[in-house]
């Protein structure tokens, strides 16, 4: 039975006894009729319970999922490998919520390697154990093992994605994340005819957690993957990869909602439907004032919601719809692009047949050249807040911590007696914040925040400055070798929080995609060149900016973001280009808890793997 009405029932019967004693002691019932009684029941149970029952109309339900970690054999290219996947998928399982729902996800592990969970953008309010990121918020789930990930998704709706958070696993372990909104309540654009999500991600021929260990032991840049992918399939531009083609069939004069996600392991991607314009409406889950664009930029980790208007008439065509890199680093990267369809279905009533249909033309789109960094920042700077009174834009207009971090490349020297292939063949390739390269421990940092057992597992002296300053976008210094750590930044709870990150030309200026765990923030500014604080902060927009979990630092220059640290536990910030995330270009906030319950984390789960 529903608590609340046990409750209401149990109140009921305590209230007809006072009123039978009080009838026993004064002779007289305290009420004029039977009628009066109900009412004056009804009133004072409903008003007592006020809070709970709009608790109760408002709360979600719970959802359950259980994730098989399976290696399967699957073949693309012509090559067939085992592939780590959940329940045997590439991509994994659409996980749909809505808003206010509570979410079970059991993970189990099959396969040799270890793994971890991290459900991308969501809050994860005062529930850090369920986070995901292998020794940051727990240790990894074991071959054999399990683990039931338990949170509730609280103020937030839209497209997001899940992914495996422990080396390079994530290049085939993920998968669509879609809130809903609370039923009954309408999207602010309209809803479409038909939702279709696209999740963006890479193919190798072989195993991706050999390419990234053989890169980390000679030093050198990982190789590259042999394809893009749409919906896990590489597309008729890639040799042997006609048949395995994503085809989105659409009818004329309808609305779809494509929700993208780029799961790529390394790469920015440019997308594009020939012929065809595209209305961004919602990124990172948050929904913004819609824009019309041919091409979009999504980078590793982020989400863009579009809406797709198709021809009010069968077009007698077909058209492709491009993804190709965004790439402005100085390493190698791969230059292909993957191609889906998109394919107008014929009504009944069409004077085509399929026949006819069979040799329609194809239109191909135009993407920017692969290191338009123009196009990248006239782009990002389109996407604001939609800031109604409905989801309005809780900019911190007041901040009381400033910080300032470098992010780039740098250098490790070799071990001793051995050639390492990095520069100049004597060190190897690292990457750092505020030339800190993160070094994971083996225990996870939330477990030894919890217990107060950091001794050994982690430091609070990660800088907030450049230890050094330079030129940061000039002639790099002739230094380029990093210290390495494993560093926090302690906030008090609710504290308001102003961070700018600035790239630097260490190895060359390169675009680094930043994704901060269990908050949402504000992109108040960004610009080329050394930032700038006596100028530049007069610029920032503190009415309507963006705000979204993953970020670019723009290639050359700097973005700032602001957010309020009311999440009480230990959140991870990387770079989502995972080559740099292994090279150390990574870092910890701790956020304190509050003195009111509902500032407070709770202890563990039971079932919390344990390193």
């Amino acid at each position: 039975m529903n608590p609340l009405i046990t409750r209401l029932r149990l109140m009921r019967q305590a209230l007809m006894t006072i009123f039978s004693k009080y009838r026993d002691i004064m002779g007289v019932f305290p009420f004029s009729s039977p009628a009066i009684v109900g009412v004056f029941l009804f009133a004072l149970i409903t008003s007592s319970l006020l809070p709970e029952l709009a608790l109760a109309k408002d709360a979600g339900i719970t959802r359950r999922y259980k994730f098989d970690i399976k290696l399967v054999r699957m073949t693309r290219l012509c090559h067939t490998k085992g592939v780590i996947t959940v329940n045997g998928k590439f991509p994994g399982p659409l996980v749909t919520v809505r808003e206010g729902d509570n979410l079970l996800v059991e993970v189990v592990n099959h396969v040799q390697n270890n793994i971890s969970i991290h459900w991308h953008g969501i809050r994860q309010l005062r529930s850090g154990w369920a986070d995901g990121p292998a020794y940051i918020t727990q240790c990894p789930i074991r071959t054999g093992q399990r683990y039931m990930y338990n949170f509730t998704v609280s103020g937030q709706r839209g497209t997001l994605f899940w992914h495996a958070h422990i080396s390079w696993i994530r290049a085939t372990v993920h998968g669509p994340l879609i809130i809903l909104p609370k039923p009954n309540v309408p999207y602010p654009f309209g809803n479409p005819y038909k939702e279709v999500p696209i999740i963006f991600g890479e193919w190798w021929n072989v195993d991706p957690e050999a390419v990234i260990s053989q890169a980390l032991q000679t030093g050198a840049g990982p190789n590259v993957s042999d394809a893009y992918t749409i919906n896990g399939l590489p597309g008729p531009l890639y040799n042997c990869s006609a048949k395995d083609t994503f085809k989105l069939k659409v009818k004329p004069a309808k609305t779809y909602l494509l929700r993208l996600i780029n799961a790529a392991v390394d790469d920015e991607l440019f997308f594009s439907i020939a012929n065809h314009t595209i209305t961004v409406v919602e990124v990172d889950a948050v929904y913004v004032k819609p824009f019309d664009t041919d091409t979009l930029l999504i980078t590793p980790g982020q989400t863009t919601n579009v809406l797709l208007k198709t021809k009010p008439y069968f077009p007698k065509a077909n058209f492709f719809m491009y993804a190709r890199p965004y790439a402005t680093g100085q390493g190698t990267f791969d230059n292909s692009t993957v191609a889906g369809i998109l394919e107008y279905e014929l009504s009944n009533f069409s004077p085509f047949n399929s026949t006819s249909t069979k040799n329609l033309p194809f239109f191909k789109p135009a993407l920017p050249p692969f290191n338009d960094t123009s196009f990248a920042s006239n782009f990002s700077r389109k996407i604001r807040s939609l800031a109604s009174a409905q989801f309005p834009a809780k900019v911190p207009q007041k901040v009381e911590r400033r910080f300032f971090f470098t992010v780039g490349l740098g250098t490790n020297p070799c071990p001793r007696n051995q050639t390492c292939q990095g520069p100049n063949n004597r060190t190897k390739f690292s990457a750092s914040i505020n030339n800190v390269s993160f070094v994971l421990p083996t225990t996870a940092i939330l477990q030894a925040y919890f217990f107060g057992q950091s001794n050994g597992v982690y430091t609070t002296d990660f800088p907030n400055n450049p230890i050094t300053p330079f030129n940061y976008t000039g002639n790099p210094p002739n230094n380029t070798m990093v210290s390495n750590g494993t560093k926090a930044v302690v906030l008090p709870y609710n504290t308001s929080v102003e961070l700018v990150m600035q790239d630097t030309s260490i190895l060359g200026a390169e675009s680094h995609p930043l994704h901060l765990h269990g908050f949402n923030f504000f992109v108040v500014g960004q610009g080329f060149g050394n930032y700038d604080p006596n100028k530049d902060p007069a610029k920032f927009n503190l009415v309507d900016p963006i705000e979204r979990n993953t970020v670019g630092v723009p290639s050359g220059g700097w973005v700032a973001i602001r957010f309020l640290a009311d999440n009480p536990g230990v959140w991870f910030m990387h770079c989502h280009l995972e080559v740099h995330t292994s090279w150390g270009l990574k870092m910890v906030w701790i956020v304190l808890e509050g003195k009111l319950p509902n500032q407070k984390l709770p202890p563990p789960p039971s079932d919390l793997p344990t390193c």
